[in-house]
Order: structure tokens, then sequence, then C-alpha cells
């Protein structure tokens, strides 16, 4: 068999198979509340597939029957043929509310799923360090979820589910609890993931109550009814990916998933006019990693220039609130404010455009010759022999030029940006910065 013909026969293989179901609960009266009715549903090895909805229409109930959480009141669930009657083992789960248990560290939470198969404590950690790199997250390891932002945890989720080689990923709205941003980058970097050629997952099941997410992530869309639940309406979703709102098609087939779900067509947001904004003044500003990645996709998409209340608009921020992420842009020399208008660089391009592992080389470069207080971080690392810095020892050279309040900012934001770009490690019980063990071993300079 070529390979032509493999990629071909597992294109049509069956992964998950749902028949006849039917679930209904009792109600307060002691009557029968249904919930799903009459749900065939297959999903086949390769494909992510959308189930859209409004509340109530039973998404997340069918999700977990699928999942082994749930017993149907009737009809069948398989999972490569074989009949589900418990927790599907072929199947990890990705919650809305990110579900990490806040007293483990990173790598404790995405080792949870190994420890509960029995993997032993070195293949655990192995496989939970590479899941984290893989989603992006190196040199956070030990940091606890407290430390993290929204985004960040999310990727703990993702490495956590990954971590086992689930063979269909099943994801309850994982991206409704971020902002507009940071929830577009796990977006893209999501597809990423699923479509790698080595990636042991390469199928999911997604519970969404955005088209557009739906339209953006999936390879086929499952409107549900409600009351009581059932799938109305199949949309293929034929488009190129990466895909966004300036792909051919893409707008036709929100319309088209709107009227099914509303009975009406969707109408486009208007334009703003254009505005120059003035910049803050802050020396590093307040900008997370994963909306700073978000805002730079978002410029891409839209051919690289853009106004900024337009931009503000579409992103549904208030303009204030948009400025410390293009305030991190230029800092980062990833864009320029010309005429108002917000304009990526050659360099911004090359970051929107790449993939994880390559953003985080890339952001390493450009915060070491842009950023002189995360320079400044890693230098003193270097000549310290012991490849340790106690925080107060920048706070106190900050100290000298801005108020505790803006130094304690400042360190915050440079921590952040320097552990994404694995320039150095920090141990908040401590409270020191600590250089990355391969680059204290080699005594790398980047």
């Amino acid at each position: 068999m070529n390979d032509t013909t493999a990629v071909a026969v597992a294109a049509d293989t069956a992964v998950i198979t749902v028949r006849g179901l039917h679930k209904h609960f009792a109600s307060p009266t002691g009557g029968v509340l249904p919930v799903l009715q009459d749900i065939d549903l297959t999903v086949r090895e390769g494909e992510i597939v959308a189930l859209l909805g409004k509340s109530g229409s039973g998404k997340s109930t069918l999700l977990r029957h699928i999942a082994g959480l749930l017993a149907p009141s009737a009809g069948t669930i398989h999972y490569r043929g074989r009949s589900v009657n418990g927790p599907n083992p072929g199947t990890a789960m990705l919650f809305q509310s990110f579900a990490l248990m806040p007293w483990l560290t990173v790598q404790q939470n995405v080792e949870l799923g190994l420890q509960a198969q029995g993997v032993e404590p070195i293949a655990r950690r192995g496989r939970a360090l590479a899941a984290i790199d893989m989603v992006g997250l190196d040199g956070f390891e030990n940091a606890y979820p407290k430390e993290l932002s929204g985004g960040m945890r999310q990727r703990v989720g993702f490495a956590r589910a990954l971590v086992v080689e689930p063979d269909v990923l099943l994801m309850d709205e994982p991206f409704s609890a971020l902002d507009v941003l940071t929830a577009q980058t796990l977006r893209n970097e999501l597809v990423e993931l699923l479509t790698r050629p080595d990636s042991p997952t390469r199928t999911a099941l997604l519970v969404t109550h955005s088209i557009e997410e739906a339209v953006q992530l999936a390879d086929r869309i499952l409107i549900l009814g409600t009351d009581p639940g059932t799938i109305e309406v199949e949309l293929r979703v034929d488009l190129p990916r990466p895909r966004n709102r300036r792909t051919r098609g893409f707008e036709a087939l929100i319309e088209d998933a709107y009227e099914c779900l509303t009975g009406e067509r969707a109408e486009l947001p208007p334009t703003l006019g254009t505005h120059d904004p003035l910049r803050a003044a802050a020396p590093l500003p307040q900008a997370d990693v994963e909306q700073l990645t978000g805002l730079l996709e978002e410029l891409d998409s839209r051919g690289g220039s853009v106004d900024l209340p337009s931009l503000a608009d579409a992103l549904n921020y208030e303009l204030d609130d948009l400025m410390p992420l293009v305030e991190a842009a230029e800092t980062l020399a990833y864009a320029r404010i010309r005429a108002g208008e917000l304009r990526l660089t050659i360099t911004g391009s090359g970051f929107a455009c790449a993939d994880i592992l390559t953003r985080k080389r890339l952001f390493a470069a450009a915060v070491l010759a842009n950023v002189p207080l995360i320079a400044t971080i890693r230098t003193l690392l270097m000549a310290s022999g012991t490849g340790r810095l106690r925080e107060h020892h920048v706070t106190e050279r900050l100290c000298a030029s801005s108020s505790d309040r803006a130094s304690r900012q400042q360190l915050n934001t440079a921590i952040t940006w320097g552990r994404y770009a694995e320039l150095f490690e920090y141990d908040a019980r401590d409270r020191v910065l600590l250089l990355p063990h391969e680059d204290l071993v080699t005594g790398d300079e980047r």
C-alpha cells in the first residue's frame, strides 16, 4: 500500500460511531426531561468535527457520552468498533475551566494522566516535559497555575490531554474563557498540533457556540437543534488551512451556519474610521505573549496593515486596552504605527507565520535585541557562575528610576517574556531567577 492509499484509507476509518442515541433525565416533578434524541454521528480518523448549537442543545452532554462519562438512555457508542460502556480509552477531554490542580506545578499537572495509567516516574517525566515543550511552555515546568495567564493555563490543559496520546481529543468550549487574541493564537496552534504528520492525535471533536470558531477549525460542522437536542444540519468546510475571515468562502459559511441556527442572515460588523491614538509611556508594556501573538496573527491576516480603531472593533477591545499590545509590538520591532495604521514589519510577519518552537526562538532574539531589562538579566545570570540571581538585586536597580509598583510591574513582564523565550527560569517561592540547566552546562550566550 503506498502513502497516498494509506492516507485515503485512514481518512475513511470511523473512530467514533454513535447510533440512535437518546438521553433523558428525571425532572423535578417526576417526569422525563429529554435532552438528546436519535443522534447519529460518525467521526473519521484525521478530521476535526464541531458541534455547534445554542445553549441547552445538549452539545456538552453528547461529548460526555462519547467520553464514556455518561451512559445513554438508549442507543450505542462505539470506539473503533468496540462498544463504549465506561471511560473511553481512546479519548482525552479538554475543558473550558482549565481544571488544573492549583497545588501542583505545570509538570505535575501534565503528569496526572500518565500517573493514572501507571507510567513509571522517569518515563512520565520525559513525556510530560516533551508535551510541555510541544505546547510552547518550556521554562514554566515548575510554575504553579496562579503564576500563569489564562492562555498559558489552557496550554497546560492541552499538554495534559495530549501527553497520553489519545486517538481523539474531545474539547468542551476550550477557548470561551479566554480573551479574543489569546483564543485566536491557541486555535491556530491547536490546528498545527493536530495536523502534524507525526502527531499521535489527529482527530478532534469540538463543542462550541462560536460560528467563526467552528468555521476556522472544523472539517465538518454539525448544528444541533434544541428541546430535545438533535443533529439538524451538517455543513462541510472545504477551505484550505490556515483560515481566517479573508479566506475565500469563509464569510459565506458563517452566514450559512448563522441562518441554520437563527433563520436569519448574518450582518457583518461596520468598519470604524481612521484614528491616531496616543502611545502609552511605560518603558516595558504590560502585554501578555499570547495576546501579542494573537494581535500579530490578526494583523498578518489583514494584509499586514490596519487602522487601530478598526482592529480594536474587530477584536472587541477598547482602544486603551489594545494599546499595551501595540506598544509591545513596537518595542520588539514587530510592528510600527504610521499615519494611524499599525503595520507589520518583516520581522513581525516572520513571527506571525512561524510554528510554535520557531516563534520561541524568534521571540528570544527580539527581546535580547530590544528589551535591555531582559538582556541585562540574562547577562547577569551568565556572569554569576551559579546561574542564579536574587530577584531583589533587579528590583533595587529598577527602583532607582521608578516607583516600587512600576518596578514590580516591569519585572513581572520581563519574567513572563524571558520564561516564554527560555532565556531564564523563575522560582516564585524563593524569588530567584535561574539560568536554564542546558545553558548553564553549555555556557550558551545566544
